[in-house]
């Protein structure tokens, strides 16, 4: 996911985005405790992407 795909999104698609981000997030992290994650490093893409969604919701609201 790019940062310019998120700028050109609505503040409600991206808080919308931000809360099935955060559920995946969750969901890797109960298959990662129960050894079930395929790919560990799914876990910090995820974690950019909230990031990502993050600062342009702080971007938009600052501006």
């Amino acid at each position: 996911m790019k940062a310019k795909e998120l700028r050109s999104m609505s503040a409600a698609q991206l808080e919308e985005k931000l809360g099935s981000l955060k559920k995946d997030l969750f969901q890797l992290r109960l298959q990662h405790a129960t050894n079930q994650l395929d790919n560990p490093q799914r876990i910090a893409a995820v974690k950019k992407d909230i990031a990502r969604v993050q600062t342009v919701i702080s971007e938009q609201r600052g501006a």
